[in-house]
């Protein structure tokens, strides 16, 4: 019970924090030896967990893209759609290799230093953007959301199959490199997550379902994830309207050396 109450705390903590639940989760079972809850369907149902808190946060904005017919939610419905394919159908095709090549400390160690590369390079070309745009005289100006732009973000959703990478920090990264505000690529990369979480929390439930192996610990371990998380979105979205990723690219980086160097 308490291991499940604590990789939910982690999953609630690190689904959202562009530092990678999934990596973390791998880690923390290495280092505290958690082995008996440790697979991958067992993260995937916290992913559901995580999923509903995104869902509740943002109930209002999923509810307009039903009710509302303007322009601006149709184009975030298509781009939502588009930039659930990549992930959805290599997520699919490779869920059995990644389960068992990627899924150990030392792979995710090198993903976050990888993941962190890819976040200083998105921050670089977001602040000197925003200096050429200000020389130009268009303070303020940037790109909106589009399908294509949809799309592209998808693809660096894709990244987050390797543990360590984070699904969050990959789409923001992704959005910022198409030079969209940094306030909407946050809230894309909320909206955008809730299909392919919840596509994959479902059949990962079905399966432990059909196997007899729903259980109290992972009935705790959600809600725990579930409440975690819902504080997670709230946080995450008030400090990246004022910060960067810097703070995220350096704790990535000291915890892939310490793991590196001692796991």
């Amino acid at each position: 019970m308490i291991e499940a109450i604590i990789l939910g705390a982690i999953q609630g903590i690190t689904e959202f924090l562009p530092i990678s639940s999934s990596g973390h989760l791998i880690i923390i079972r290495e280092v505290l030896g958690l082995k008996n809850v440790g697979s991958l369907s067992f993260d995937a149902v916290l992913q559901l967990a995580t999923t509903l808190a995104v869902i509740v946060y943002f109930w209002k904005d999923l509810i307009a893209l039903v009710r509302v017919r303007d322009t601006k939610k149709k184009i975030l419905i298509w781009a939502i759609v588009v930039g659930t394919i990549p992930a959805a159908i290599l997520g699919f095709i490779f869920e059995q290799k990644i389960d068992s090549v990627f899924r150990n400390a030392h792979t995710v160690a090198w993903a976050l230093i990888a993941g962190s590369v890819l976040f200083f390079i998105a921050e670089r070309y977001s602040a000197q953007r925003a200096l050429k745009n200000i020389d130009a005289g268009l303070i303020g100006q940037q790109k909106e959301l589009s399908v294509l732009r949809g799309f592209w973000v998808g693809c660096f959703q894709v990244l987050a199959l390797i543990p360590g990478m984070s699904r969050s920090g990959s789409t923001i990264s992704g959005g910022l490199l198409t030079g969209m505000k940094r306030e909407e690529v946050v809230r894309f990369s909320f909206l955008l997550s809730v299909p392919i979480l919840l596509g994959s929390g479902l059949k990962k439930l079905f399966d432990l379902g059909a196997s007899g192996t729903v259980d109290t610990s992972l009935v705790v371990g959600s809600l725990v994830a579930f409440v975690v998380g819902l504080a997670s979105i709230h946080f995450l979205i008030k400090y990246l309207q004022k910060h960067t990723l810097n703070v995220f690219i350096v704790y990535r980086i000291l915890l892939a050396v310490v793991v590196l160097l001692f796991l």
